[in-house]
């Protein structure tokens, strides 16, 4: 006699004919064997990132803070000297003006032998316009939380390293969906109350305990999740191309600012501009910054402040609230440094609202936007996703056969050929709504492609092995 195909070891239960449970059955089980590892990778990035501004108080504390508080900050103008005094061969692009009286001032500058994007920051103590020190820093980040950034985004491994995030923000929501459906089906089967669904169930064992812990750790987990997925998949790589492709349809993007000045009277570049390699040098008289901030207070912004210095000649300065954490505080300004008149403004009440939701979701996404209590939902979300991996894969180990005559390493997979037992009512749709999730979110329709040609293959070389006569 012929062994049975792996796949056909479990057989579907008469509850589950004519349901899209099979099919959400078979779906968990692969995308969490072949995701988790991204999911896992992701998690453990993100749970660093998480304490991205405690591990800036441990490692630039110095540098960052200012070692007393007291007295009135000076001008901006002569902090700004003290800074242009120490790296005299850069330009000066920024000013980032604190309202944390312990915080120092960011003077941030153009120099040469920088990498693309990559800035140094001088960070000057206010009430001495003594210069603490410089770090390098990518996108206003410390060199530490650069890396951990990085780490989390693309493994450092650029484009195609983003590739992983991209994937695990891409199945997580299709997990822990799929997750909780199965697991309120099998309760509901069961007839068990609410209590079984959210808690773990009390004196199981083996690998009914694993998931009683991993479905009810899921049910909780769920909306973070879901969160988790949506946000990271808005600054993506192909799915956040059409986001922001979507976004531009509907109109809901935040205006840009209109910088533009008429007459040109911004100040002329340096007659050495466009020396020192790739950056576009020109002078920058500090007494501008002590005008525009002036400017900028009188227009109602209050808060932490970044000034920026015009991009190219006849353009206006910039004057933006930096302030990210609840009730966030994000109007800007366009000023003329000749004269520190706005020419332009942009609120952030005037934003459309999906460009506020995003905005806002982001700022969580990083644990910004609600301080320390953002901080550690995000720790423990991360903390359980990772749990949730860990779970998942040891229900897998537990559930391998153990007879002599069908011993494996793992557990066998759902039923081949659940998709023959969709209700009529999902055979339509079904298609129609893979078929548009797939093209919002390519790196899933790939990736769910790829694995159905592998199922495929697998079961066509199971059904053939299993029709070979056995040697006696």
């Amino acid at each position: 006699m012929s062994a049975p195909p792996l796949d056909d070891v479990r057989q579907p239960k008469v509850a589950d004919r004519w349901s899209v449970v099979p099919l959400l059955r078979r779906l968990h089980f692969y995308a969490g064997v072949f995701v988790a590892p991204f999911l896992i990778v992701a998690a453990t990035t993100g749970l660093l990132y998480s304490l991205a501004p405690q591990i800036d108080s441990v490692l630039y504390g110095d540098v960052l803070t200012v070692p007393a508080a007291t007295g009135t900050p000076r001008p901006l103008a002569e902090q700004v000297t003290a800074a242009q005094a120490v790296l005299p061969e850069g330009t000066v692009t920024s000013v980032s003006v604190a309202e944390d009286p312990d915080l120092a001032t960011r003077v941030v500058f153009a120099a040469p032998g920088l990498a693309e994007e990559y800035s140094k920051a001088v960070f000057v103590d206010p009430y001495t316009a003594r210069v603490q020190g410089q770090l390098t820093t990518w996108a206003g980040a410390t060199p530490a939380v650069t890396w951990l950034d990085q780490l989390h985004r693309d493994l450092h491994l650029g484009e195609t390293g983003a590739l992983y995030s991209e994937m695990a923000a891409s199945w997580l929501w299709v997990i822990a969906v799929g997750g909780v459906v199965l697991w309120l089906a099998r309760q509901r089967t069961a007839r068990r109350r609410v209590r079984s669904v959210v808690l773990p169930e009390s004196g199981a064992k083996g690998v009914r305990r694993t998931r009683s812990w991993h479905a009810s750790l899921g049910v909780w987990t769920l909306v973070g999740a879901l969160f988790l997925s949506a946000t990271g998949l808005t600054w993506s790589t192909y799915a956040g191309e059409n986001f922001t492709a979507a976004l531009t349809a509907l109109n809901a993007k935040a205006p840009a600012l209109d910088t533009t000045l008429s007459g040109g009277s911004s100040p002329a570049p340096s007659e050495h501009a466009g020396h020192g390699g790739a950056v576009q040098a020109t002078t920058v008289d500090p007494a501008t910054f002590n005008r525009v901030l002036t400017s900028a207070r009188t227009a109602g912004l209050d808060g932490p402040l970044d000034i920026t210095v015009a991009a190219e000649p006849g353009s206006a300065w910039t004057a933006a609230q930096a302030d990210n954490t609840w009730p966030i505080r994000l109007d800007k300004v366009a000023l003329d440094p000749a004269t520190a008149t706005i020419t332009a403004r942009a609120n952030w009440s005037d934003r459309p609202f999906l460009a506020k939701l995003s905005s806002l979701g982001i700022q969580a996404h990083m644990g910004v936007l609600f301080g320390l209590a953002n901080q550690l939902a995000l720790f423990l979300l991360a903390a359980a996703i990772l749990t949730l991996a860990i779970l998942g894969y040891r229900m897998w180990w537990q559930r391998r056969p153990t007879r002599t005559d069908r011993r494996t390493s793992f557990g066998t997979p759902p039923t081949r050929g659940a998709w023959r037992q969709l209700p009529l009512w999902a055979i339509v749709p079904a298609p129609l709504l893979l078929i548009a999730v797939c093209w919002a979110l390519p790196v899933l329709g790939v990736s769910l492609l790829a694995f159905l040609v592998v199922d495929l293959l697998v079961g066509l070389r199971r059904e053939r092995t299993a029709q070979l006569p056995t040697r006696r």
